[in-house]
């Protein structure tokens, strides 16, 4: 007996609204808190990047590193999209990516007016040109994958498919975006952003 398909693709989670939220939260949370968050801590102060502006890059220990932090995130995100939770932690990632980007742009900006917007962008880039579409995807991939294990099981047995056609496909193109975007955090951007520092 063939059994009514539960709607899948209904209800779509917001990201970009998410998204926006957690931005604004980080814009927010730096400014309210600024005078723990930067005043007391030296985080981005003057001291750290007059350090950064003499240090030396071993790029391959560098694409080590990164390779390992974001793979990392990308398993941890895909195994918990699995879990029962895990509309919950597609959304909740979207928002902690708004909230660090915003804290980190707020951050240089109350720091450095324009000039801290400035070293914002290069030291975003150009990996982040790979970093953001990869990782909206990512999650709009594990949001998909939670809907196909969770809402597909009131599908009958023979019609469920927990990889729909050309999922796979796009898991791997996920994943080859970010290494590309490692590729350049780590051979690319440390040369940009020390050009930059040099005569910040």
């Amino acid at each position: 007996m063939n059994l009514k398909r539960f709607p899948s693709q209904g209800g779509r989670l917001p990201l970009l609204y998410i998204g926006l939220a957690g931005l604004a939260a980080g814009f927010a949370i730096m400014n309210f808190g600024k005078s723990v968050l930067l005043e007391n801590t030296g985080l981005l102060d003057e001291y750290t990047l007059y350090q950064m502006k003499y240090m030396t890059v071993d790029s391959s220990a560098l694409f080590v590193f990164v390779l390992k932090k974001r793979l990392g995130s990308v398993l941890g995100l895909t195994v918990l999209s699995t879990t029962y939770l895990g509309l919950a932690v597609c959304g909740g990632a979207m928002f902690w990516y708004g909230l660090s980007g915003g804290s980190f742009l707020a951050a240089l900006a109350i720091r450095y007016g324009l000039k801290g917007l400035l070293f914002a962008g290069a030291s975003l880039f150009p990996q982040y040109l790979l970093y953001v579409p990869a990782m909206v995807a990512l999650i709009k991939w594990c949001e998909t994958l939670n809907r196909n294990i969770y809402f597909d099981r009131y599908t009958a047995l023979e019609e469920r498919k927990i990889f729909k056609p050309g999922q796979l496909v796009r898991f791997v193109v996920i994943c080859g975006t970010i290494l590309a975007g490692c590729c350049l955090e780590s051979f690319c951007n440390p040369y940009i952003l020390l050009a930059l520092l040099k005569i910040f």
